[in-house]
């Protein structure tokens, strides 16, 4: 199998959609003989901060010396990036070898796995065969039934910040998707909460003492001032990142976006989990971990003079912080925006109306995307003033074209195309150059 008939078979079972349970996950791991059983995880749900929050983890704990997988989605710029050791993606050679190995299992079974139970599967064989020390582990969608959830008693279950969203799968209040993300708790497990809403922190600490597992709990948002993580010697900056104090020691964190205190601060909880239950991380590997993590498509600057930034917020909250985050600049932005048709789009524009010199819709490659100009309907019903693009391209095209600061957001599936462009328009003022 080649990796692209690998990709081909994975992607071919795309449309029995999320199916949630884990009773499929579950049949085809026993298949291969539990891989997912010789390795240690931290397990990561919530609704907004989880990507950067487990890269954080595991450039932690690849300083602190060990062999760190990361397991994230959807993929960024290219498949494998979801499947990643020491920050290197699975090479093509391997998945290719590792999903026919997968695909036996899969195809014997009465109850054909979805798509994201298929990569879970490959990830864990993989990280297995490669004998993770730790495996950083991001839920797919939910918690209590996503598959990632087959694993046992991991080192710590994190749940990050919640909000809103995949309310037709999870609920529609937080109580409802706070019970979803307390799903990964399982009995004596240490955790560590956001707990940035009253109504979740309550679900949290009500399923923690049921279970009998000790709970660390942050409690709020530490972006706030009021906040031990914003105390004197900290400062932000949405190009450069963040920096702050914490017991004594001074810490860089070179991710923009000025939520990245709040994951930052769960952060540090979540190593202190660690470090209670035997993992080993020093204060040098903790500083290194923060200094050298990157994350992409999370107030990433793509492109300087003027700039250019990405902001995958798909979600009220996430597209709140996006906007908090850009307030840090005086002027206006023009807005490319892109969405998923299924979103809370409407409550995302108006709170973008709030940082929007004007606006340019296009339509990602993804077919649950809403129409350039259906966007731009609903742009201009609010009182924006805004442009429809052909394509991505053109979009970007237009967007350079007015000389003035670009805030990019409303999905992560437009990242690559978006990027692509701007290599291909303006590559000798790219940020990477």
């Amino acid at each position: 199998m080649t990796v692209r008939e690998a990709l081909e078979y994975i992607h071919s079972v795309s449309w029995m959609g999320s199916r949630p349970g884990l009773e499929r996950t579950a049949e085809l791991l026993d298949r291969m003989g539990n891989p997912q059983r010789r390795l240690r995880f931290v397990h990561v749900a919530g609704t907004n901060g989880k990507g950067s929050t487990c890269a954080m983890l595991a450039s932690i704990l690849r300083a602190a010396g060990y062999r760190t997988g990361l397991y994230t989605s959807p993929y960024i710029l290219r498949f494998n990036d979801r499947i990643r050791i020491n920050g290197e993606d699975i090479p093509d050679d391997r998945l290719a070898e590792i999903t026919e190995y997968v695909r036996q299992h899969a195809e014997a079974m009465a109850d054909h796995p979805t798509e994201f139970e298929l990569v879970t599967a490959i990830g864990f064989e993989y990280f297995a065969r490669e004998k993770c020390d730790i495996v950083v582990l991001e839920v797919g969608m939910g918690g209590e039934l996503d598959s990632t959830n087959v694993i046992e008693a991991p080192l710590v279950s994190v749940i990050t910040a919640l909000g809103l969203d995949h309310t037709s799968v999870l609920g529609s209040t937080i109580e409802e998707i706070a019970r979803a993300k307390a799903g990964i708790i399982k009995k004596g497990c240490p955790v560590v909460s956001a707990d940035n809403t009253a109504e979740g922190a309550a679900v949290i600490k009500a399923t923690c003492e049921a279970l009998g597992c000790a709970c660390r709990s942050l409690g709020g948002n530490y972006h706030t001032q009021d906040h031990m993580i914003f105390a004197e010697g900290a400062s932000y900056s949405p190009v450069h990142g963040i920096t702050f104090n914490y017991k004594g020691e001074q810490y860089t964190v070179p991710l923009g976006g000025v939520y990245q205190f709040d994951n930052a601060a769960l952060v540090l909880e979540t190593v202190e989990t660690l470090r209670g239950q035997g993992v080993k991380i020093s204060t040098e590997a903790l500083r290194e971990g923060f200094a050298t993590v990157y994350w992409p498509a999370r107030f990433e600057l793509l492109r300087k003079e003027p700039y250019f930034i990405y902001d995958g917020g798909h979600n009220p909250q996430g597209v709140r912080s996006a906007v908090d985050t850009y307030k840090f600049f005086k002027e206006k932005a023009v807005v490319l925006i892109g969405v998923m048709a299924d979103k809370d789009y409407a409550v995302e524009l108006e709170m973008l109306k709030e940082i929007a010199k004007s606006f340019i819709t296009v339509r990602p490659a993804n077919p649950r995307s809403l129409p350039a100009e259906s966007l731009a309907e609903a742009i201009r019903a609010i009182g924006g003033e805004c442009t429809a693009a052909p394509t991505v391209e053109q979009g970007v095209a237009m967007a350079l074209a007015t000389g003035e600061t670009v805030l990019a957001t409303g999905s992560l599936y437009m990242y690559e195309e978006v990027k692509a462009a701007l290599d291909k328009l303006s590559p000798k003022n790219n940020k990477k150059q």
